[in-house]
């Protein structure tokens, strides 16, 4: 329902007391990240290492109930689902600002570590070993009705031992529904299914039917991207990127791809999202190539280990895109920031806005 101003009223901000994190006891370090609409740092809480995304609030009024209810959803999704894959949640709080707490990986995106090796690729094995963990966490969300809608290397983080994928930014997650419209163009250009487009160019803002088969598509070109270890329509911007994908059905080129693979790559980035497979056969799918190539095959997929907020175990859960621990790979010390601990490295979160 719509106020009298024609705005839109902010969604309630209903956290349960476990979750809600007392800023008093927030500390924000060096700043590791930042969007158009956040900026992440490296922090403490209850002395342990976190990652602190602190939200814009906005200028205008349209602006802020616009980002408050961003805000009040990803919170909510946040405490719905666990998993090994996903992003610790740790808490959030909206007062002084809006505030997102989670466990900081130090491994790094997927892109980051992706560049690192090239012209390399990452062993066969390695590679189908991070999408399982993909197609997991994926599978996961799912199941709980939850459209991820931004999947990309970007979004996934790496633990610091390199060896585990975990997803994250719910920033333009959405609950599934069928009689839901949801704004179309959404998520990044380059890894998003076709179905994002109508056969004109939308209006910004217009709507569009679509389900959860878009992420489908999208872990299809991530797939093929930790293969690879190429850009996806290199030689294309963006844009160019998803029009030839969405008005000329062109795609990756997946006929150097093992017979299995290719098979599990061209059924996700099908153009007809009803013949997509969904991620419990994706993930039987790639176990089945991991049983052909390794003797010691991945461990059967721990659907188990997704639970709701109902649980006794700590949640898991994603957080945001920037949630990475970027190093000052140049050496350069972060402004603001003591030398030692001793002399405050980390300073009171009430100086970081």
């Amino acid at each position: 329902m719509g106020s009298a101003n024609g705005v839109c009223p902010v969604e309630e901000f209903n956290l349960d007391s476990k979750w809600v994190i007392d800023p008093k006891l927030l500390f924000v370090g060096p700043k590791i990240g930042e969007g158009a609409h956040a900026k992440v740092y490296e922090g403490k809480y209850k002395n342990q290492t976190v990652a602190i995304k602190i939200v814009y609030r906005g200028d205008t009024p349209e602006d802020i109930i616009k980002r408050e209810s961003r805000f009040a959803r990803e919170v909510a999704m946040l405490t719905k689902v666990q998993h090994k894959n996903l992003v610790k949640f740790i808490g959030a709080c909206k007062e002084p600002v809006m505030v997102i707490v989670t466990e900081l990986l130090l491994g790094g995106t997927l892109r980051k570590h992706l560049v690192s090796k090239r012209p390399g690729k990452l062993d066969i094995n390695v590679a189908i070993g991070f999408a399982l963990d993909i197609a997991r966490a994926m599978e996961c969300l799912h199941s709980h009705g939850i459209i991820h809608r931004d999947l990309k290397p970007e979004n996934l983080l790496l633990t610091e031992d390199c060896k585990t994928i975990k997803l994250a930014d719910f920033g333009l997650a959405r609950e599934e529904s069928l009689t839901e419209m949801m704004t179309a163009e959404t998520g990044t250009y380059r890894w998003m299914a076709p179905e994002l487009y109508s056969t004109v160019t939308l209006r910004h803002g217009e709507k569009k039917h679509y389900n959860h088969k878009v992420d489908a598509y999208s872990f299809a070109i991530v797939l093929w991207e930790l293969i690879h270890n190429k850009l996806p329509f290199e030689g294309m911007s963006n844009l160019q990127a998803a029009y030839a994908a969405a008005f000329k059905n062109v795609r990756p080129n997946a006929e150097e791809l093992p017979e299995e693979l290719a098979l599990i790559v061209t059924s996700c980035w099908r153009e007809d999202p009803n013949g997509r497979p969904n991620f419990n056969k994706i993930i039987q799918m790639l176990l089945c190539y991991l049983s052909t190539t390794s003797p010691r095959p991945h461990p059967p997929p721990p659907e188990r280990l997704c639970m709701n907020s109902s649980s006794v175990f700590p949640p898991y859960s994603p957080g945001t895109s920037s949630l990475m621990n970027i190093k000052r790979d140049s050496g350069e010390e972060e402004e603001g920031v003591m030398e030692n601990e001793g002399k405050g490295m980390f300073s009171c979160f009430k100086q970081c806005y």
